[in-house]
């Protein structure tokens, strides 16, 4: 169990017996180094990384000499890695997945980075997203694909995918993530991990920008039990940021210690139904019927939402005009560094020629339906405590079953010696093309443009034996309602001691 300290010495399989609440308090009695806990972690990252793909940059001897200097804080000691995506290191590289930033040195550590060092977080590496975290999966021409722990055909979600896959696989208890419009949760799903997105404004992002894709994307972690989530909530929300836009307001108490208060008999309002119209696997509405099942059992009120009010199609319009819009900036600026226009993907330069067609009312008018989506989900919060949604709509992908199909890559490859961005926008083949991917993951979206926190919680696991989170969604700044509600279930139907089958080739689990 997640609490309980191995008796025998500590080797790669006793250090994955502990999350990292457990391994700081190990280090704290001095029962264990950090030097042994790093040292278990880099031998399970040499044993898994070759056929997952998760770590894309070794930092392992920048973390022996931050040991060696010694390190304090309520996670003294415990590895860890982050993503490469936004979570920068001053003198690391900064890639972002992507061939035209290959060589990137960041020149300042993100300030979400810099708090997870100051409470002694040990970090050892960067995990693998796709380019620029436009993709729902993790795949990249710069660094592979990576895959999933649980079915290694099959991918471990995305853009925070490395990061999944390495919590699951045991590399480290939990490691750094960002969610820009599902990108902590639905790698969570696919892998059997708890992932909480923040409010918006919780955590601060970078000190070289105030906000990142306009607000959108969250920082938080991928882990495997909620108390590790709820105390790294605190870490990364500590103190102000000068570059941050606004200040939130503190929470009541330290979500370590929400956590552990009871939730007392929430309404939660439950729907199951795709708002973009697509089908949704039978795996991911049984998901949901037992969680709410779970929540009776243990006092709560649920009530199916008939009268959904979000326009779910509205919301996907509204965040691929950030994603073409987003493209078009990233490549512009890597451009200004100078980037070739073939290093970037195919997808990428496909996004950025539409954000680049994109008039500034179009996206103007596309940033205020995000004030739509929070008015109506306020008002279904005057209704429900929580709202119980599916975290995704089909079991993970299989490694590049998202592809395009030829006849799409063609016309993607003509487009780029045409002047037809205008004409993309308007005959929407690409938003068609683009909704067929969405209909995979459709419920992560609302909560992004909203601002509101969101957690998809490992409750079930289907047929195959594949995990399928369930997700929840509370009104802004109530990460604390979902911690309280979380750690009830995880108390009621335990998942730390799921793991993944072992990994063909290794001869381990």
């Amino acid at each position: 169990m997640k609490g309980e300290k191995p008796e025998q010495a500590l080797d790669a399989r006793a250090y994955r017996q502990w999350d990292a609440c457990a391994s700081a308090a190990a280090v704290r009695d001095g029962e264990v180094t950090p030097e042994s806990l790093l040292h278990c972690a880099l031998e399970r990252l040499d044993t898994v990384n070759p056929v997952l793909n998760a770590v894309c940059i070794d930092a392992r001897e920048r973390a022996r000499k931050r040991i060696e200097k010694g390190i304090e804080g309520p996670f003294a000691g415990v590895p860890f890695l982050i993503k490469d995506l936004l979570q920068d290191v001053q003198g690391l590289r900064s890639t972002s997945g992507s061939r035209a930033c290959r060589d990137v040195v960041a020149s300042a550590t993100a300030d979400s980075v810099r708090r997870a060092e100051e409470a002694g977080l040990v970090i050892l590496g960067k995990t693998t997203t796709p380019e620029f975290g436009l993709k729902g999966i993790t795949e990249s021409v710069l660094w592979g694909a990576t895959r999933n722990p649980w079915d290694i055909e099959r991918s471990p979600g995305g853009s925070s995918g490395g990061a999944a896959a390495a919590v699951a696989a045991g590399v480290v208890p939990m490691a750094g993530a960002n969610d820009g419009a599902g990108s902590i949760r639905i790698p969570a799903s696919y892998c059997g991990l708890f992932g909480l997105k923040p409010s918006r404004g919780r955590v601060p992002t970078t000190p070289l920008a105030g906000e990142a894709w306009e607000g959108a994307v969250s920082e938080g972690v991928l882990s495997r039990s909620v108390r590790d989530s709820a105390r790294m909530l605190d870490v990364l929300s500590s103190g102000h940021s000068a570059a941050a836009p606004f200040r939130v307001e503190a929470p009541p108490a330290s979500f370590e210690a929400l956590a552990r208060r009871e939730p007392g008999c929430l309404r939660v309002g439950w729907n199951v139904d795709s708002p973009v119209g697509g089908r949704v696997d039978r795996g991911c509405v049984e998901a949901v019927e037992r969680a709410g099942g779970l929540l009776e059992a243990q006092g709560h009120v649920v009530e199916r939402v008939t009268d959904w009010p979000v326009d779910g199609r509205g919301v996907a319009r509204a965040v691929l005009a950030l994603f073409y819009g987003q493209a078009a900036a990233f490549v512009a600026r890597a451009r200004e560094r100078g980037a070739r226009r073939g290093e970037f993907e195919l997808d990428t330069r496909t996004l950025a020629r539409l954000g680049r067609a994109l008039n500034a009312g179009e996206y103007a008018r596309a940033r205020q339906g995000w004030h739509r989506v929070r008015l109506e989900l306020a008002a279904l919060f005057e209704r429900y405590d929580l709202l119980l949604l599916p975290t995704v709509a089909m079991p993970p992908p299989r490694i590049g079953e998202l592809e395009p199909v030829p006849l799409v890559r063609a016309l993607q490859r003509l487009a780029l010696y045409l002047p037809v961005g205008r004409w993309m926008l308007n005959s929407r083949f690409l938003e068609r093309m683009t909704f067929e991917n969405l209909e995979r993951t459709p419920f992560t979206m609302a909560a992004n443009l909203a601002g509101i926190p969101a957690m998809s919680v490992p409750l079930h696991w289907d047929r195959d034996g594949l995990p399928v989170g369930v997700q929840f969604m509370a009104p802004w700044g109530e990460e604390g309602r979902l911690l309280s509600l979380a750690t009830q279930l995880e108390a009621a139907q335990p998942w730390f001691d799921r793991v993944p089958p072992p990994l063909p080739g290794t001869g381990q689990g």
